[in-house]
């Protein structure tokens, strides 16, 4: 969205230091500045403030301050962060469009992306960032919103009851999406239970003439549906569902074909994704295209070119042949699951899973834990643990070395929290020599 420095003073009940420019997006990173965005300086780790310099030095056309400015252009505010949801709330008011809301305890990103493909082949279609699903990253994505934007996609984290909530209050969403309730952060949230009324606030801030999109297969999802004013279009591999997946098969690569049937008709896709666990997320994803009028070939061709975020289910090779599985982004126990379920599935004579910490579990972690290892155990994998005691095995320090010389037989799963940071072990295993 384009602002001019004086209608964003007026937003923000702020006062403009300078010139008056006009400002076409924002961004809170100095290092992603573009020239003609507004740069929006937040307390963090660090004090944004510190790199307004920096951010003028690569283009920026303004900028937000709590501090007294004196250089270039700047919007003097009590609070940049309040600012910046002011200016949010302003540009989403200028959305007139579709806006769809992604929640769900694991999928999210996946989902979106494979949304977005396929309402971009009509459409356009605008939406977050990578992972960008918290108090900064939905603002920005309404701030950086094109003026001739069709439909928005926004990816909404929590991490505790009411934070979703304050999001909606921000996209005020009209089409809403609940991937699935399962236990992640649960340190956070305390229970199963807390995490549908958290990630339920997403289906309570629909209009009457939404829509609330929920898994059939998830009987604390479909709970949810009473909370919504909203009609519910559900989907999943019940055959309640009414867009319902069937018949699925993998390739050796991991890729998934199968059935949607649904009222929009029957028809087989193929999409970029892998695993077999996140066919509920393309369901999802042409449930939404369907009711909004797509065709089942727009769903099968958008399904199929989905450009996916790294380190979700990425299946590389190894110089010698072996099929590296890179799902580092993140971990819960359901994801784990899935993972290891997909791992099986690869044909492959010796199976190996290097895993890290699972964070936020509270205080089933240990028990999580063991109870992933024991999983893989039963299903004949090696696991190879890093950075944690939690598994109740053996921790490797070099898990490269200890998976020792691959081949084309073999098949290595690397999944971790988002801290672990087991990207580089999932590229250094696809560059280790046969």
């Amino acid at each position: 969205m384009r602002f001019t420095t004086n209608e964003l003073a007026e937003l923000t009940g702020g006062r403009v230091y300078g010139p008056e420019v006009t400002v076409s997006g924002a961004t809170q990173d100095s290092r992603a500045v573009q020239p003609g965005l507004l740069f929006i300086p937040l307390l963090a780790e660090r004090d944004g403030h510190d790199f307004i310099d920096a951010a003028l030095d690569a283009g920026a056309a303004a900028y937000l301050t709590a501090r007294e400015p004196s250089a270039g252009t700047a919007i003097v505010v009590e609070d940049t962060h309040v600012a910046m949801g002011a200016i949010a709330q302003a540009a989403r008011g200028r959305l007139d469009c579709p806006v769809i809301g992604i929640t769900g305890s694991v999928g999210k990103t996946s989902t979106k992306d494979l949304l977005v493909a396929i309402l971009s082949r009509t459409k356009n279609a605008h939406a977050s960032r990578r992972s960008f699903n918290n108090e900064i990253g939905v603002p920005l994505t309404l701030i950086n919103a094109p003026a001739e934007t069709d439909v928005a996609v926004i990816e909404m984290g929590s991490r505790g009851v009411g934070h979703i909530a304050e999001l909606c209050a921000l996209a005020q969403p009209t089409i809403g999406i609940i991937t699935t309730i399962a236990g992640a952060h649960t340190e956070e949230f305390g229970s199963v239970e807390n995490i549908a009324v958290a990630k339920g606030e997403l289906i309570e801030a629909l209009p009457a003439d939404g829509l609330a999109v929920l898994n059939a297969d998830v009987p604390l999802a479909l709970g949810i549906s009473a909370r919504s004013v909203a009609p519910t279009l559900t989907f999943g591999e019940s055959a309640e569902a009414d867009v319902r997946f069937r018949d699925v098969r993998l390739d050796r690569e991991l890729r998934a074909t199968f059935t949607i049937e649904s009222e929009w008709g029957t028809f087989e896709v193929t999409p970029s994704t892998r695993g077999a666990h996140l066919v509920p997320n393309a369901t999802a994803a042409a449930a939404v295209a369907l009711w909004l009028g797509y065709s089942p070939e727009d769903v099968q061709q958008g399904l199929a070119s989905a450009p996916l975020s790294p380190w979700r289910m990425e299946v590389m090779r190894s110089a010698g042949g072996a099929a590296i599985i890179n799902d580092a982004y993140n971990a819960n126990p359901t994801s784990m699951r899935g993972a290891l379920d997909s791992l099986v599935a690869m044909p492959a004579k010796r199976r190996i899973a290097v895993l890290g910490h699972m964070a936020e579990l509270g205080e089933s972690e240990a028990a999580e834990h063991r109870d992933i290892a024991e999983y893989a155990a039963q299903r004949g994998i090696e696991v190879l643990v890093i950075g944690t005691d939690l598994y109740g095995l053996p921790v490797v320090d070099d898990p490269v070395a200890a998976a020792g010389t691959l081949g084309p037989d073999d098949a290595i799963l690397v999944k971790g929290s988002r801290s672990a940071g087991l990207e580089t072990i999932a590229d250094a295993l696809a560059e280790s020599p046969s």
